[in-house]
């Protein structure tokens, strides 16, 4: 949230002319920049507000909910100050949007290691995180132990960061001309290749680079997913909480190995989904910048330009899919305990890990589909109501048992609705429902396509 709203207000002002204009006011160069600081600082804030009412409000700890609300404010600061970097360094909202992106994974992929490196306390209830958590700003939010020891030192490092990414911020841009950065736009080729001829290609080069972003992010979730699946045995063993924790996350219980598994791809669901997401919502940036209206003026349907879309959106749930699973193929067979396991033992945790794939398509396809019915109805809304029925969505699904929200709730995420692999009993009959409602409404999205006027 922090790294593209810092985006949003910065290089993508820049991109659209609105910051030329300002900066011909007393207003001046520095005045907005320093507005959208504030702004994101104050939905940081916010956000770490919001963590903390919705804790006290399930009756934990008030000093743990301080402390956890604090770190996420803290995190969203520092990121914040990555975005406003990032506006200075790339060319593009695009490209900036992208590196953002990266170094969240960076960071996150950086804390993961920390803990898989880490040393179990004796209760099995708390970990001390390795080096490589020390190296991360998400990292640094998980060392105050918040529910334990609540110690808000290591806050300070994110809000060290932050002060020195923003200084850094408002040197660079008083020094740099206004639509320059630090890397130039590269020249393109003299001409287009063979894929551009038509509207399904331009659609996926268009969206190519943030597809293979999100489809890195589920082969490392699926690496580890893949990895670490023995020490979640070892510390299940040591304190059934964290077992019991999984099976309600996971939405049951099967075995151990299986219940991580499915949870990890869970968040592996979510990102498929937000690939999907945002194919439709580059589809309502081209409808605003007015590329679509030059491309319908050529003899192209617009119900052929909303189908290329949702293929493209199509094929990165497949993609980010096919990379998890192919992660936790591979960290199962590369993992230490896949020769003592035995051939058989790892070649079925592989398929348990394949099918716990295939079982996030159907929810990712109805969210896809859900914005997809946005675009078509309420276009000038729809990237916002877009996100926010994702966020919606994977909350519910993913924590939604573990703070005991009502049933009728629940349902109202299609994650709940994910088969569970590694149960006794496998029950794909929500899957399919939600397939045949993605078909359904994709179908009444292109009706509702041909239908209206282009809106600006």
């Amino acid at each position: 949230m922090s790294t593209f709203l810092a985006v949003r207000h910065t290089r993508a002002e820049e991109e659209s002319g609105r910051s030329e204009l300002i900066a011909a006011t007393p207003a001046g160069r520095l005045v907005p920049l320093l507005a959208t600081a504030l702004h994101g600082i104050a939905a940081a804030l916010a956000a770490g507000v919001a963590v903390t009412l919705g804790l006290l409000t399930s009756g934990l700890d008030a000093a743990g909910a301080i402390t956890t609300g604090a770190a996420v404010a803290a995190t969203g600061i520092t990121f914040l100050g990555v975005g406003l970097l990032a506006g200075q360094v790339m060319p593009t909202s695009r490209g900036a949007n992208g590196l953002g992106a990266a170094l969240i994974g960076l960071a996150y992929t950086l804390r993961a290691f920390g803990d898989a490196g880490g040393t179990a306390s004796a209760d099995g209830l708390s970990m001390t995180s390795a080096w490589p958590s020390w190296l991360s700003p998400i990292g640094w939010g998980q060392q105050t132990e918040a529910f334990s020891t609540n110690r808000p030192a290591p806050l300070l490092l994110d809000l060290a960061l932050a002060a020195v990414l923003v200084a850094m911020v408002v040197l660079l841009q008083h020094r740099r001309d206004l639509g320059s950065s630090l890397i130039g736009e590269r020249p393109g080729p003299q001409h287009a290749s063979g894929t551009l001829g038509g509207s399904l290609g331009l659609a996926w080069r268009l969206q190519r680079a943030p597809t293979i972003g999100w489809a890195l992010a589920g082969l490392v979730l699926g690496v580890l997913a893949g990895t670490l699946g023995e020490t979640v045995v070892e510390l299940v063993e040591s304190s059934s909480q964290i077992g019991d924790t999984l099976a309600r996350m996971a939405g049951g219980r099967a075995s151990i190995i299986d219940l991580f598994t499915d949870t990890i791809f869970g968040l592996v669901g979510v990102i498929a989904a937000a690939a999907a997401t945002q194919a439709m919502i580059r589809m309502r940036q081209e409808e605003v910048n007015g590329s679509a209206e030059l491309l319908l003026a050529l003899p192209l349907r617009r119900g052929r330009w909303f189908v290329d879309y949702l293929l493209v959106g199509t094929v990165a749930i497949a993609l980010v899919l096919l990379e998890a699973a192919g992660g936790a193929a591979a960290g199962l067979a590369s993992s230490p305990e896949a020769g003592a396991a035995g051939t058989t033992d790892t070649a079925d945790r592989v398929a348990s890990a394949v099918a716990s794939g295939v079982a996030q398509a159907p929810a990712a396809l109805l969210v896809l589909t859900i914005a997809a019915l946005l675009f078509a109805f309420v276009p000038r809304l729809s990237s916002g109501l877009s996100w926010g029925v994702l966020l919606g969505a994977a909350f519910i699904g993913e924590f939604g048992e573990l703070f005991g929200l009502p049933d009728w709730l629940l349902n109202l995420s299609p994650f709940t609705h994910t088969p569970t692999i590694g149960a006794a009993d496998v029950d794909w009959s929500g899957a399919w429902w939600m397939l045949g409602l993605a078909l359904a409404g994709a179908v009444l999205a292109g009706v509702g396509i041909r239908r209206r006027d282009l809106a600006l």
